[in-house]
């Protein structure tokens, strides 16, 4: 790229930057006075004008100043060499912060609300995957003879209890040969294998006596735990921030909320997201959803030892501190994984 081109970029950047800020369109005088650009206003105006040709800004008022438009910001971000680094510091509150929470929905919750505080956005997360969990664990206790709670705790920090209600009454030996039954056909299988698994086990282990009675009822319940389709909830935290750029949205902030509320736009967007560590951005029309036409979302994976949980990130509208907000949403996202996949 020639040195035109680089110092016109260089123009673009420093338009962003101060159009992030103050909201107010930008003129070149302002520009020359706020940034070292090295050049005089007269070549800064002609940098302008050929970027308003190309479609990268845009002047919203006659003999107003000029504004990022889409393409600008994609230009912007695609070319983002210093996203915003966070301190040690920073990163040590937040990883504490997350481990505070004393279970799944509770570290979820805090992720959203830490997210929206620090981007000031909606942050959103969505629940682990089903179809890409793994039973870690199952644990069995006798409440009573005939009475058992099953526990089942997968790798992605989901806890799931289940009441099973025997009917007659289990022995100690019959408790011990249920829990390693149960234990061998579900734990290290994904869900999906795992509800199969179990339901395999019920129709092999047959007879009269207490256990295949046992074996048959835990089963049951455990099939029912095993499918439920929690992929498809969201959390939301900050949605009252859109509120405070009401003009950002440009009369479509009703379109957004309404997407929020109903999440299967939300959902779409965050199922693209497959790779945990790796940030995109959507802006405007490239969330190919008409009613985010003035939303950007910025959205990246979460997991853990190479497995994908679940996808989470930040809308917001397209004047937007990309630089922080992308290393806002890496370091929560890092540090939900660690979380989870250490539990």
């Amino acid at each position: 790229m020639g040195s035109a081109d680089d110092r016109r970029f260089e123009v673009l950047r420093a338009i962003v930057a101060d159009f992030v800020a103050t909201k107010e369109p930008i003129g070149s005088k302002a520009l020359v006075e706020r940034h070292n650009l090295g050049v005089s206003s007269a070549t800064v105006r002609n940098d302008m004008a050929v970027l308003e040709a190309e479609g990268y800004i845009t002047q919203p008022h006659t003999s107003s100043g000029r504004v990022p438009t889409e393409k600008g910001y994609r230009e912007f971000v695609d070319r983002l060499d210093d996203v915003k680094p966070m301190s040690g510091a920073e990163r040590r509150a937040i990883l504490q912060f997350l481990e505070s929470g004393v279970d799944l929905d509770d570290v979820l919750r805090r992720a959203v609300r830490l997210l929206a505080q620090l981007t000031r956005q909606v942050a959103i997360v969505q629940y682990p995957r089903l179809s890409t969990s793994t039973v870690r664990r199952l644990e069995v206790v006798a409440l009573t003879p005939a009475r058992l709670l099953l526990v089942v705790i997968t790798d992605s920090g989901r806890v799931d209890q289940r009441i099973v209600e025997l009917g007659d009454p289990l022995d100690d030996h019959s408790l011990s040969q249920l829990r390693d039954l149960l234990g061998a056909a579900l734990e290290g299988k994904q869900l999906s294998a795992a509800s199969i698994a179990v339901s395999d086990l019920a129709s092999q282990i047959t007879g009269p006596g207490g256990l295949a009675n046992a074996v048959g009822r835990a089963a049951t319940v455990l099939v029912e735990t095993l499918v439920e389709h929690s992929e498809e909830r969201l959390l939301l935290g900050g949605t009252a921030n859109l509120t405070h750029n009401t003009a950002d949205f440009g009369g479509s902030l009703r379109s957004v909320l309404e997407a929020l509320e109903e999440q299967v736009v939300v959902l779409r967007l965050l199922a693209k997201q497959q790779e945990a560590g790796k940030v995109t951005v959507r802006i405007g029309h490239e969330t190919e959803a008409e009613e985010m036409a003035g939303a950007s979302v910025v959205s990246t994976a979460y997991g853990s030892s190479g497995k994908v949980f679940g996808g989470m990130g930040v809308l917001g509208p397209t004047r937007m501190d990309y630089p922080g907000t992308i290393a806002n949403v890496a370091a929560v996202a890092l540090y939900i994984g660690e979380v989870l996949g250490s539990r």
